[in-house]
């Protein structure tokens, strides 16, 4: 089994941050509002919990309150609630039912008043039927009979973390009740859940660029213009690529021509979603025989490939060998862009391929761990784990230079899957356009955006890059910034459509 990782304890510092502790481990978490801050929360605990195989326990806290969390490794969540031991409930006291007979000695001791029976934690509890009123000298002597034992009142039933049903609240003691006949039920008390739901939606959101962010940190936040329109519009990006998925995505990024820039777009979706969704991201080389993904990713202390993860793909149904932590020595981190790389077969003297059985076992295992897979492919689409890819696939993307030869692949690429049967995925893609150089042909690019646009749902374009020329490692700090910001855009018009 494996060893459990110490319990996360989350403190709320403001609207949009949180400091997560994990052991001696401090981590930052920061989002652009109170909803996107809970749900990366969540997140952050979530591959804790997929780390180890089991749920995450973890402890919020804001000012002098705090309250548990379980959440589970398929991003499930609830609220960490351990009823106590159901104690009988004592039946109300009817003033004028006659006194029951004493079952032993001694003969002056009353008979103990019948309880009902304790109530299933699944069950719902109806309310509780109200008392008539009695006179003074029945109802004093009713309850003088009433055991001490039997005070105690019925838990409530197991509580939903979402929202509190009445109907499972706890019984209503009968010393409660008025003398009119009348139930007093104690009000339903907050959950962390209402905690979280009541900052508000709509917060102030602080510019940090342009003449605005300017203005705020010289003043020192005195004076704190709105955001401007470009901040705007990329805050409205980032919020459609960190929506909210219901279950694991596979993007599949294509072109049959070597060179069409397959490798980079991959690495650089990649890096795009992981540092702004907040990793859980994967980026894999569906290459039947040898790619270069994991050859343009940050070095790592091993040279695993998908060709290993295969071979030992059955100890990962095996529970007790089953966690993130043992997958990490498969995959290769990228610590800085918060994503992960599973590199194709890099032995030159091998002869083993990735066929469809095999792209279908591994994506089955990957969609346990990785909220977003971004699958380069090679270059031969009749190889089997080409096709399979494209049948996994939730969302294409149609990537080419502003070049003839290599849209002309793209779109002979497209006419090809429409004929296959994938016209509905065709229809639903995106496409990307990457400048070769610096001084593109603007009128091939205004080409290429007008045909690709009827053919695919939508056209992005990206810039050169001089970073990227090299063919080694990408260090995505030395990204141009409107290479940053074309490549979001990719991202949430991809997103729009998960």
């Amino acid at each position: 089994m494996n060893a459990r990782r110490p319990d996360a304890t989350v403190h709320f510092l403001t609207s949009t941050t949180a400091e997560l502790h994990v052991g001696t481990d401090v981590e930052e978490v920061v989002a652009p509002d109170s909803l996107a801050l809970r749900d990366r929360v969540v997140e952050e605990i979530r591959q804790l919990a997929a780390s180890t195989g089991e749920p995450a326990h973890a402890t919020l806290v804001e000012g002098t309150s705090s309250w548990p969390l379980v959440v589970h490794p398929d991003g499930t969540w609830a609220e960490s609630l351990d009823a106590p031991t159901a104690d009988p409930v004592p039946a109300p006291v009817s003033a004028s039912a006659p006194a029951a007979a004493p079952a032993a000695p001694p003969p002056a001791a009353p008979a103990p008043v019948s309880a009902i029976p304790p109530v299933p934690a699944t069950a719902s509890v109806p309310p509780m039927p109200a008392v008539p009123a009695a006179p003074a000298a029945a109802a004093g002597a009713a309850t003088s009979a009433v055991p001490a034992a039997a005070e105690r009142r019925q838990p409530a039933a197991s509580v939903p973390p979402q929202r509190r049903d009445p109907a499972t609240l706890p019984l209503p003691d009968p010393r409660e009740t008025s003398a009119t006949g009348a139930d007093r039920r104690e009000p339903a008390k907050p959950t962390v859940h209402d905690l979280l739901e009541s900052r508000s939606g709509v917060s102030r959101t602080r510019a940090t660029s342009g003449w605005q962010g300017a203005v705020r940190r010289a003043t020192g936040g005195l004076v704190s213009p709105a955001p401007g329109r470009a901040e705007r519009d990329r805050l409205d990006r980032q919020k459609r690529v960190q929506r909210r998925l219901d279950a694991p995505r596979t993007i599949v990024v294509l072109n049959p021509k070597g060179g069409a820039h397959k490798t980079t777009s991959t690495l650089l979706l990649a890096a795009t979603f992981g540092t702004v969704r907040g990793g859980a991201t994967l980026a894999w080389d569906n290459n039947e025989t040898r790619g270069t993904l994991g050859w343009r990713a940050q070095n790592t202390p091993h040279h695993r490939t998908a060709v290993d993860l295969l071979e030992d793909i059955d100890e990962f149904w095996n529970p007790s060998g089953s966690s993130l932590a043992a997958l990490d020595t498969y995959v290769r981190t990228q610590v800085d862009a918060r994503f992960d790389v599973l590199a194709s077969d890099e032995d030159a003297a091998a002869s083993s391929t990735i066929d469809s059985a095999a792209f279908d076992r591994l994506h089955s295992l990957l969609r346990r761990y990785y909220r977003l897979m971004i699958v380069d492919t090679g270059n031969n689409m009749r190889a089997s784990n080409w096709v399979a890819s494209v049948a996994a696939a939730d969302q294409l993307v149609i990537v080419s230079t502003v070049r003839e030869d290599t849209a002309a692949s793209a779109a002979w690429l497209l006419d090809g899957l429409r004929e296959k049967g994938f016209g509905d995925k065709i229809d639903d893609a995106v496409t990307v356009l990457t400048a070769p150089s610096s001084r593109p042909d603007r009128r091939l690019e205004a080409r290429l955006s007008r045909h690709f646009e009827q053919v695919t749902s939508a056209v992005v374009n990206a810039p050169f890059d001089p970073s990227l020329v090299d063919g080694g490692p990408i260090d995505f700090d030395a990204l141009a910034p409107e290479t940053r910001d074309a490549w979001l855009t990719v991202a949430a018009t991809v997103a729009d459509r998960l």
